[in-house]
């Protein structure tokens, strides 16, 4: 007799009974295995000279780069520069396929014509995804072309677990890696290339009138970070490559899929210190240090060039300005004021995901009462370290939704055409 056949026979409350038990089972079943199969986390910690593996978490398990992918365009550049097959002032043209690239970007259009420096510093401050379809271009022909030669060399320094079939780590299903990969990758970019590695330091970069600020805000608070760079999609979560050097010790990290910028970093950082303290026991090394130009450590700014039109053919051949000093942007949007701090953090992080771009690399907020009065919304949602264009920008978005946002200028308030609103 089955198992089946004699429940069937039981009586109709023991029946029941075991009937909840099975869902129950069943739901408790689901709630293990379903943060396993969905969450996007990994991370790594080695050491930079030895390779050695100090922390690891899903190292090898495969996720989406986003951005990240850029420091693999960034190292076929290095390369060519170091072949002499190109300048840091050669001139790429900008097709109609590199100017149509989804945000973020430099604003390129067709037509125009980009020194390969200020594609560099806009891959690095701005991760801009124009100026890695230009890159592509210009280096291979094509941007599937350079993708081939990109996942050619992922192999041929180990990156084993890496394919990449675009140069800007936009959403693409075929675009996978592994955060033993993307570490190992920030290794070989400071041991290859330590005269390229001072552009990962750049805090800001001026391009048209516009200033974009590097997206690595680690490199603000942590002792002894010098680089390498972020990268966020929907389907890849907060990522980040970061190195840091302290006492002649250099460790790199790698985290994917941090659940925003603020925790992700916050993250990084204790992995970096836990790096740091178990690195203690290694022999002693002389790392690779970052190369400095000697213009740029003479003063405070690279010059890189003026913007200038070109007199044929309707091209603009327009430069930048790289900041090497730290000046962190000082801009934030408020979405609201709340009764709860809970309320807020929700608000601030539905924010963050419906305004998309200017506020992806945003830190989260939450100003504590302003009021002592008993009625007043006393927390206040923000998204903060935004210039002043990401802020406007980011209101635009979200008044079109119908959502509140109050621009915060440095030392004042400006409010848009929508006044925020008190939530219970």
């Amino acid at each position: 007799m089955t198992a089946s056949a004699t429940t069937s026979r039981a009586p109709l409350f023991v029946r029941i009974v075991a009937t909840i038990a099975l869902v129950f089972a069943a739901n408790v079943l689901s709630a293990v295995l379903a943060p396993a199969a969905q969450a996007r986390y990994a991370s790594i910690v080695v050491d930079f000279e030895t390779g050695k593996v100090l922390n690891e978490q899903g190292a090898d398990e495969r996720r989406h780069p986003a951005s990240l992918t850029k420091m693999m365009t960034l190292y076929l550049i290095f390369e060519a520069l170091d072949q002499k097959q190109i300048t840091l002032d050669t001139r790429w043209n900008v097709s109609a396929h590199a100017a149509g690239q989804a945000p973020t970007k430099l604003g390129l259009e067709e037509g125009d014509r980009i020194r390969v420096r200020d594609v560099i510093l806009g891959l690095v401050t701005r991760s801009a995804n124009d100026a890695a379809a230009v890159a592509a271009e210009g280096l291979a022909g094509s941007e599937p072309r350079f993708a081939e030669l990109m996942t050619r060399r992922a192999r041929q320094i180990g990156m084993g677990s890496t394919n990449f079939v675009n140069a800007s780590g936009l959403p693409a299903d075929a675009q996978i890696t592994t955060a033993r990969d993307m570490a190992t990758l920030g290794r070989e970019l400071i041991r290859r290339f330590p005269h390229h590695y001072h552009y990962f330091q750049t805090a800001e970069f001026v391009y048209e009138g516009r200033t974009f600020p590097n997206h690595n805000r680690l490199m603000r608070w942590y002792e002894g970070a010098d680089g390498i760079k972020t990268g966020y999609i929907r389907a890849s979560g907060f990522n980040l490559v970061a190195s840091a050097m302290r006492d002649g010790r250099r460790i790199v990290g790698a985290v994917i899929g941090g659940p925003n910028p603020t925790e992700r970093d916050q993250h990084m950082g204790k992995l970096l210190d836990a790096g740091f303290s178990r690195s203690a026991d290694l022999p002693a090394v002389r790392v690779a240090q970052a190369k400095v130009p000697a213009k740029a450590a003479k003063s405070k700014t690279t010059k890189v060039a003026e913007a200038k039109a070109a007199p044929k053919g309707g091209k603009r051949e327009v430069g930048g300005q790289a900041i090497h000093k730290a000046e962190p942007a000082e801009w934030a949007v408020q979405v609201g004021a709340f009764n709860q701090r809970t309320q807020a953090r929700k608000a601030a992080e539905e924010a963050q995901r419906v305004a998309g771009t200017p506020v992806a690399e945003a830190e989260i907020q939450i100003l504590g009462p302003a009021s002592r009065a008993r009625s007043a919304a006393t927390h206040r949602a923000r998204l903060t370290g935004l210039t002043q264009a990401q802020a406007r920008a980011a209101c635009r978005v979200l008044d079109a939704k119908d959502m509140d946002c109050m621009i915060v200028g440095p030392g004042s308030e400006k409010r848009t055409a929508r006044s925020v609103a008190s939530a219970g």
